[in-house]
Order: structure tokens, then C-alpha cells, then sequence
């Protein structure tokens, strides 16, 4: 009996030893496994005494254990450190230099650098400030000022005009309802006009307009932004415009181009007899360069040929004693009396030498049979001109560096 209860005794003690191993197994296992750091040790990881890389803990107390979160560092900061190598031939940076981006670097938006992670990075344009200037900066005598934006679609043979805003118009009072007409030129009687702004002379408008216009006669095509006022009674009062012509800028390309032009007073005098110029000159004693912008002309008298659409172009001469020293020209417009040039041209010309020099302009009819004479305009010293084209070369003089502009009327040499 005395066996049996010992056997009994032993059975239960083992039993018990049993669940006692049992249970601290079970201990030691939760203890590793749901105890432990919920992150892994990082290799190769910034050194401890560099300060520009701090490193977190990400375990987050909020999610349940046995999670693993994804183990990351913040990076070193990049502004006013220089590149030292590590064990795994990445780099970091010390203080002694601006950044610059290493080119180990792959070019994609995500990508490791050591435990730190280049995210993306800035574009500066994004951040550049508008221009100031351009809206307080006027010039005196100025009448306004506009800002538009040119882009051709070369699928859709489509020109979009952005008109943008007006800024400082000039006019009696505050009550100004500015509204603007845009021509494609030569084409005088079509237009698309904005909508009219009430109250103000500073017009923001935001409107986009549509030209259809193939890409070969683009770049003889010429924009005129026609500023006007309508008071109670619907009439329209002129303030100003601007020529743009779209051969002077690449507007060939798929892409919107900003401009700001300052506005003008349309010439209301009627043309003369054979036709009328328009040019600005400015003399650099300094480099001892004249230069000459050929800008429009009106009302040529064109002798028509049959079948065959008028076009002319500027010749532009030097001449120093009644001896020829050097020409330009300038590209031939089509369909229109009225053509735009906008062209500049430079000569070599000493200071010495302006008392003997002068200056040929000849507007000429290109035709199949040869070019034909419209008129021209001689400006230069008293040796060779009176009147307006004397006064236009002295003003010129007598204001160095600054570009003078003149309506001339063409004569005809008999």
C-alpha cells in the first residue's frame, strides 16, 4: 500500500515538474519574441558623431506586437556640407560647401543613400518671383502697358493668344472701360475682341483667342493689340496698341511664351503721296555702332501685277560721301500695304565720321520681273537732308545710346 502511494506521490511531483518546464519554456519564448525590439539593427548606418543624422525609433505603441515597422533615420541635412566617402562606398556630407547633388545618385524620385532617403527635389523655377518692375517701372510718357502670351499648335495649325492684363492706362479719369481688339495682320477686317472691364485702368482680363494659321505664313503674320475705351453712349475711344510681329520670336515651338509690350499712339496723320516709314535710330559713340530698327510701313502705292500677290522689303544703305559702304535688307511681307517689319540692323560707324555719313532707306516692290522702287528716305547731316530727317539724325545725336523713332514720308527721285 505504502508503494503505491509513493508511486502516486512521484507521478504527481513529475506532472508538476513537468508543467513548471513547460511553463518557464513558454516564458523564456514570449519573453524573446514579444518582448523584443519591434525594429532591426541597420548596418552600415551614418556614424553616431556625425550630427546632421538623428536617429528614431519608429515603434509604434499603437499597433499590436509582432508588427514590424519599417526601420528609417531622419537624413543628414544637405545645405552647407561636402561629401566624405563611408565603408560602402556611399557618402554623406561635412560642413564646408553648398550642396551638390552626387552623381552616384539614381535619377529616380525615391532612392537609398545609406538609411537616408532622397524623397524628390525642387524645381527652382517653381519659386521664382514675379517681376515687379513690370508693373511700377514705367517709363515717362508711358500710356500703358500690356502682357499677352503667344503658343502655336502645330497639329491643330492653331495660334492661342493669352491675353494677360493692362497696367497704367492713360486717360482723364478713373471711369475707363478698356477693352482690346486683336488683329491678324494683313488680315484688317476680321478681329477678336476681349470682354470690357468696368471702372478701372488696370484691366485684368485672363482670356484665351484662337487664330487658324498655317505654319508656313506664321511667321509673316503680325499681332496688333488695339486698346479702346467705350463710354455711355457705345463709342469707342482709342488709347493704344502694340505690333507684335511673330516672325522676331520663336513661336514655332509647342510652348506658351509670355510677353509685355508698352502701348503706342497709332500715327492718325493720313499717308502721304507714295507711302510712309517708320524707324528708330540710336548712335553708341563708345562702340561706335548705329543702329537702325526698321519697324512698319503704310500706304504703299503698289503697281499691281497679275496674278501675283504684292510684297515688299526695306533695303537699308550706308553711304559715306556718296560712297556706298554697306546694305541690309529686310524680309519680304506679303498681301498688305501696310507691312510690320520689326527688324534691327547694325553698322560700324566712328565718331568721325558721322558728319559725312548718312543713311538710305528703299522700300521696294519684289517682283517677278525684278524689284520695283516705292520710294526711299535718306536721313543724315545737314551735307544731305533738311526737315524732319535732319531734325530725326540730330535728336539722335544729341541722345546717345537711345532709340529714336520717326514717321518719315518716301519720295520718289524723278
Amino acid at each position: 500500500m505504502s508503494e503505491q502511494v509513493a508511486a502516486v506521490a512521484g507521478g504527481v511531483i513529475g506532472f508538476v515538474l513537468f508543467l513548471l518546464l513547460v511553463g518557464v519554456g513558454i516564458y523564456v519564448l514570449w519573453k524573446k519574441f514579444c518582448l523584443s525590439p519591434s525594429y532591426e539593427e541597420l548596418f552600415n548606418v551614418l556614424s553616431p558623431t556625425h550630427t546632421g543624422a538623428i536617429a528614431v525609433d519608429p515603434v509604434d505603441h499603437t499597433k499590436e506586437p509582432g508588427i514590424k515597422n519599417v526601420p528609417f533615420i531622419l537624413p543628414p541635412k544637405f545645405q552647407g556640407r561636402d561629401w566624405v566617402g563611408l565603408e560602402n562606398g556611399e557618402r554623406i556630407q561635412e560642413d564646408s560647401e553648398p550642396y551638390i547633388a552626387p552623381d552616384f545618385l539614381p535619377r529616380s524620385s525615391f532612392c537609398s543613400m545609406g538609411s537616408a532617403y532622397v524623397l524628390g527635389s525642387i524645381n527652382p523655377a517653381l519659386y521664382k518671383y514675379t517681376d515687379d518692375n513690370e508693373e511700377t517701372d514705367f517709363p515717362e510718357g508711358n500710356i500703358g502697358r500690356i502682357w499677352f502670351a503667344v503658343e502655336y499648335e502645330h497639329e491643330s495649325e492653331r495660334l492661342v493668344v493669352s491675353l494677360i492684363r493692362v497696367r497704367n492706362l492713360h486717360f482723364a479719369s478713373d471711369s475707363c472701360n478698356p477693352f482690346v481688339k486683336i488683329h491678324l495682320l494683313p488680315d484688317e477686317r476680321r478681329y477678336l475682341q476681349s470682354k470690357t472691364k468696368r471702372k478701372t485702368l488696370n484691366p485684368q482680363f485672363d482670356e484665351n483667342f484662337v487664330f487658324q494659321v498655317s505654319g508656313k505664313t506664321l511667321h509673316q503674320r503680325t499681332l496688333r493689340f488695339s486698346v479702346y475705351h467705350v463710354d455711355k453712349i457705345k463709342k469707342h475711344h482709342f488709347l493704344g496698341q502694340v505690333l507684335f510681329s511673330l516672325k522676331t520670336e520663336n513661336v514655332t515651338e509647342d510652348c506658351r511664351l509670355l510677353f509685355w509690350r508698352d502701348l503706342e499712339v497709332e500715327n492718325q496723320e493720313p499717308p502721304s503721296e507714295y507711302g510712309d516709314i517708320q524707324f528708330s535710330l540710336s548712335y553708341n559713340d563708345y562702340l561706335g555702332r548705329l543702329t537702325v530698327v526698321v519697324l512698319r510701313a503704310k500706304g504703299l502705292q503698289f503697281q499691281e501685277e497679275r496674278g501675283a500677290i504684292c510684297s515688299a522689303f526695306i533695303k537699308v544703305s550706308l553711304m559715306n560721301h556718296n560712297k556706298f559702304i554697306k546694305c541690309k535688307k529686310t524680309a519680304v511681307v506679303r498681301g498688305t500695304p501696310n507691312p510690320v517689319y520689326n527688324e534691327t540692323f547694325s553698322f560700324k560707324l566712328e565718331p568721325k565720321e558721322l558728319d559725312t555719313a548718312s543713311l538710305s532707306l528703299a522700300v521696294l516692290q519684289s517682283r517677278g520681273d525684278g524689284n520695283l522702287s516705292l520710294g526711299r528716305v535718306v536721313v543724315g547731316p545737314f551735307m544731305y537732308t533738311r526737315g524732319r530727317e535732319l531734325e530725326h539724325w540730330n535728336e539722335m545725336l544729341n541722345k546717345p545710346k537711345e532709340m529714336i523713332k520717326r514717321w518719315h514720308s518716301l519720295c520718289v527721285s524723278s
